[in-house]
């Protein structure tokens, strides 16, 4: 029973150390959304290749960063566009908020592992299921958020301009996505892991009457 039960701590450890970092990763970089166009077919050269993140955009026509401004004046701003606006404001509040609940599910999952606490253990394993709601919450929204700026684009531009532009979510998007997965991993394995202390405990007990009740019996040999 304690080789399973470590088994499944250094794994939920393992699933939550990993996660953490494909999500430091996934917000630190600028592959979220890409823009490829091409070039050879685009001859009025109105759009140009860009990658961006949640933070700046990268040109490759001029080869230089813009950083993405969330406190500009929005008083000349159409209602989509502030909605917009908002929408990634709340992006980045959500996933770098989920990146420090990580590290201090860490710590207190380490804490609880050490203690071999049920109840400590299936605290924690609900609190990183609250992690990764707060995950996928923002990357629905991040997606969300794609789709409508690229329908406001389409209402505003010829379609046939946009006949040799490509648009696709990156890899920093996938990054996020399997931080997810793992965050809810490692939930459901210290949920398991709180079950077998629970089962140990029950174990001890009984384990304990059947000795009382066989030394009389001993005793009486």
């Amino acid at each position: 029973m304690k080789m399973n039960f470590g088994r499944v701590v250094i794994s939920a450890g393992l699933c939550g150390l990993l996660s953490f970092i494909l999500l430091a990763v996934s917000i630190a970089t600028d592959y979220w959304y890409i823009i490829d166009v091409d070039e050879g077919k685009n001859s009025s050269l109105e759009y140009s290749s860009s990658h961006s993140g949640l933070w700046r955009i990268y040109e490759e026509e001029n080869s230089s960063y813009h950083d993405i401004s969330f406190y500009t004046d929005t008083s000349d701003h159409t209602e989509q566009e502030k909605h917009l606006l908002n929408l990634h404001r709340v992006i980045v509040v959500l996933l770098p908020l989920s990146l420090v609940l990580l590290v201090f599910g860490g710590i207190f999952g380490l804490v609880a592992s050490l203690a071999q606490s049920c109840s400590l253990l299936t605290c924690i394993a609900a609190y990183f299921l609250i992690c990764s709601l707060l995950t996928v919450s923002g990357v629905s929204i991040y997606i969300s958020y794609s789709q409508q700026a690229l329908e406001e684009l389409l209402l505003t531009v010829d379609v046939e301009s946009l006949a040799h532009v490509h648009m696709s979510f990156g890899w920093s998007l996938v990054m996020a996505c399997l931080s997810f997965c793992l965050e809810l991993l490692t939930g459901i394995l210290l949920m398991l892991a709180a079950r077998l202390i629970q089962r140990q405990c029950h174990h001890e007990p009984a384990a304990v009457f059947s000795m009382s009740q066989s030394s009389p019996q001993m005793l009486r040999l």
